[in-house]
């Protein structure tokens, strides 16, 4: 096996672990094969958080061509990840020849497109659901990244703190007492906290996420027009959010140390779960037996995430790359990386396979979370939310308002949205 993985940063510790072992790594046949197939190469892939890249599923490709060594990199965390991208990217060196990123990155992305390799081929065309081929594509028709997962979102939840507080814990009567808009999520979070003494969810911004991705248009609108913040449903979100998290919320920051750890000791008793989060929640509470996940999302669908990988063209080995990110990303080695990390697949073959649909999840006390995550993802709208060049900055923007009331309680609810809009108007 010639694969290294290193990890650049720590900070969601276990939850970027590899723990269990892929299983039925398929090869497929990869685009451009050539002069690359002969040479000794040294391939770098960067992913962040856990993609479900195991030694085991890289080795499949290296099996393929043994000319080839795969150094596998880790950021702890998108941001890191997106930070050290666009800097390379901008600089012209630095970057893996193979880099992950997020659907949110692409409206900033797109802006550079011609520094990426073009990555259209026969051996992909078909392959993934239309909306996450077209989120790729740039203006000009080059398709600049190939899809990983998406991110079809449900509700895990302690089965153990639902028993203490009186609560059903079996998953599909949790599913039916979930079942409602957001108030009644909250209304079930207002009975469980009157007779426990953990929180119901992790915190506002999480639940915001969720919230927020069932708007059409929450931050721009086509044309690139910021209207975050005038927008009603905007407002009327970060307002609902807030007034829930003052009983509800562990007021505990996504990705921080105090999340990492209240996953484990029980500080809340659900959290919105796109299925990449199932391997974060394993991986920061490896020992405790009572997380499940339930076939449910508040307010009908909803989708959080999803990845892609790019060749930029800076690299030296553009072919070989592409064809690792082709062998990456194909329904195979994506069935691979949902047993593994959760990550589920944006392939449309995937959704016909066995292995998918009928794959259960230990650690979730068997939960059958492949049938579960595909009926989650059929009610996500097949039309995403729009998302304009100036959405990350934006998002980033609220974020940090619902932080400095909700996580650090500097600011009340007023004040906060009142430097959240200072910020907007900062961007121009």
């Amino acid at each position: 096996m010639r694969i290294s993985r290193r990890k650049t940063a720590a900070a969601i510790g276990a939850a970027t672990a590899f723990a269990l072992v892929a299983t039925g790594c398929q090869s497929t046949e990869s685009a451009g094969e050539g002069d690359w197939t002969k040479d000794e190469i040294t391939l770098t892939v960067a992913t962040f958080n856990n993609f479900g890249y195991s030694d085991e599923l890289l080795a499949g490709f290296t099996e393929k061509y043994p000319n080839i060594t795969i150094e596998h990199n880790i950021a702890a965390t998108s941001n890191e990840a997106r930070t050290n991208y666009f800097t390379k990217l901008g600089a012209g060196s630095g970057l893996a020849d193979v880099e992950a990123v997020e659907v949110d990155w692409f409206p900033e992305l797109m802006q550079y497109s011609d520094k990426l390799t073009d990555l259209t081929s026969d051996s992909v065309e078909g392959r993934w659901l239309d909306w996450k081929t077209q989120a790729a594509t740039d203006a000009d028709g080059r398709l600049i990244a190939y899809g990983t997962d998406i991110g079809p979102e449900a509700v895990c939840y302690r089965s153990d703190l639902f028993a203490a507080a009186g609560l059903p814990t079996d998953r599909e009567e949790v599913a039916t007492l979930l079942e409602g808009d957001w108030d009644h999520y909250f209304s079930v979070g207002e009975d469980f906290v009157a007779n426990s003494d953990a929180a119901w969810f992790d915190s506002a911004g999480a639940t915001y996420q969720g919230m927020v991705n069932q708007i059409t248009n929450a931050y721009e609108e086509e044309d690139g027009t910021i209207i975050a913040t005038e927008n009603d449903e905007v407002k009327g979100i970060y307002d609902d959010v807030l007034e829930a998290s003052t009983d509800l919320s562990a007021h505990l920051g996504q990705w921080s140390d105090d999340w990492n750890a209240g996953i484990a000791s029980g500080a809340f008793a659900t959290m919105l779960c796109p299925g990449w989060m199932l391997g974060v929640i394993s991986g920061n509470a490896p020992d405790v037996t009572t997380w499940d996940v339930a076939n449910v999302f508040p307010n009908g669908g909803g989708n959080w995430g999803g990845s892609y990988l790019t060749v930029p063209a800076q690299g030296a080995h553009p072919e070989a790359a592409k064809a690792l990110a082709d062998w990456l990303t194909a329904p195979e080695q994506q069935i691979t990386a949902f047993v593994e990390a959760g990550t589920f697949p944006s392939q449309v073959a995937a959704y016909e396979s066995a292995d998918l649909t009928d794959f259960s999840n230990e650690y979730f006390n068997n939960a059958p979370v492949g049938a579960i995550f595909t009926d989650r993802a059929k009610a996500v709208n097949p039309v995403p939310p729009f998302k304009g060049p100036n959405y990350f900055k934006v998002q980033d923007a609220l974020s940090n308002a619902l932080t400095r009331v909700d996580v650090d309680g500097t600011d009340d609810p007023a004040t906060s949205w009142d430097k959240f809009v200072a910020d907007v108007e900062a961007l121009g």
